[in-house]
């Protein structure tokens, strides 16, 4: 097996190759020169390697290459709302492959905040109108990033069920593919809003969420102030994040195999500079399902100003995980070990936006 680890930057999408499990790494390509690369995706289902970049003349795009990037075609028709529509797609900022029983099917969140569905393995796309329509839209509000729909979850233990998040809107789920979406919020604090109304239904700035391929029920979520757990699908949200040197931050990862197991990137929440407490870059995990929380960052710079974004923290294999992490400044790290060491792949790359990595057959 390969291992393609795809970088998204300011100023274009960054392949590197290992065929050593993670210990080295060659560049294979840079693409899209001088246009953002917001997300990308690797579908196992079709080999298909799917980017977002950003163009400055036709807006966001859909690539697809065959060849691992060799070569690329682009979508006719990219997500885009109706021109009458008060809303315009102006970023893609997520894709997810749909169920493994629908090998065609892709999903993209966009800014401004909305879900897309193709079926033509990213060739078309329709919007799936029915959660822009929520009541509880008009509280739906641009973040510091914009307003993004930033993450998407579909499912692996319960056809149909999709969970999607949104800055600053918070965490949505349906239960029927789509068709119908609840608010999924409960026990998330909203730190901005007015005292006596910091647990709305809806409006919170969640950062980042994961769900846990092996636990049904089991999900994480980086939040605008607090890590949180949830053990019913995100029915309610237990804070586990107190312990940790600031509860800010983008980054999520979650192990495949071990559901209590997860890993952040912990922020200053009062400096908008958005560096690491005490300019420290540092990976915290946890073993215990939030319990307890311990710091991975061996091989990290210190001191270090930089920030990561959430897209730029990534996880991938199971025993042992491996990890890798792209900060602002254009610092790319590995690690073979689930953190507790971490080696420099490369520095000064634009500014990280996203970081991907999947086990690809030779």
């Amino acid at each position: 097996m390969d291992t393609l680890l795809a970088v998204g930057t300011m100023k274009g999408l960054f392949r590197f190759l290992s065929r050593d499990d993670g210990a080295t790494w060659t560049l294979a390509g840079v693409d899209f020169k001088e246009e953002p690369v917001y997300t990308a995706l690797f579908d196992d289902r079709t080999s298909t390697l799917i980017a977002s970049p950003q163009s400055f003349f036709y807006g966001p795009q859909v690539a697809r290459s065959k060849d691992l990037g060799e070569t690329w075609d682009t979508s006719a028709t990219p997500p885009a709302y109706s021109e009458s529509d008060a809303e315009k797609v102006t970023r893609l900022w997520a894709l997810a492959k749909g169920p493994e029983d629908e090998p065609n099917v892709l999903y993209a969140g966009v800014e401004a905040s909305g879900l897309f569905r193709s079926e033509d393995a990213g060739g078309t796309w329709q919007e799936i109108e029915s959660l822009r329509t929520h009541p509880t839209h008009d509280t739906w509000a641009a973040g510091f990033g914009g307003k993004c729909l930033h993450t998407i979850v579909i499912d692996p233990h319960s056809a149909g069920r999709i969970m999607i998040a949104c800055s600053t809107g918070g965490a949505y789920r349906s239960d029927d593919g789509g068709k119908t979406w609840a608010p999924k919020n409960k026990g998330v604090r909203v730190d901005f809003a007015p005292e006596g109304q910091n647990f709305p239904e809806s409006g919170q700035c969640v950062h980042k969420v994961a769900g846990s391929p092996s636990l049904p029920g089991r999900m994480w979520m980086q939040n605008h102030g607090g890590v949180y757990r949830s053990d019913d699908a995100g029915d309610t949200w237990q804070d586990v994040g107190q312990t940790l040197p600031s509860d800010f931050g983008f980054g999520l990862v979650t192990h495949p195999t071990r559901p209590d197991t997860a890993f952040v990137i912990p922020l200053a929440a009062d400096e908008y500079a958005r560096w690491g407490p005490g300019a420290r870059l540092t990976v915290w995990h946890t073993d215990d399902a939030g319990e307890t929380w311990a710091e991975r960052s061996t091989g990290l710079p210190d001191p270090a100003y930089v920030g990561v974004l959430r897209d730029g923290f990534r996880g991938w294999g199971s025993d042992p995980l491996h990890l890798a992490l792209g900060t602002t400044s254009g610092g790319l790290y590995t690690s073979a070990d689930e953190g507790r060491t971490w080696s420099e792949v490369a520095q000064h790359l634009p500014r990280i936006l996203f970081v991907g990595a999947w086990s690809i057959a030779r």
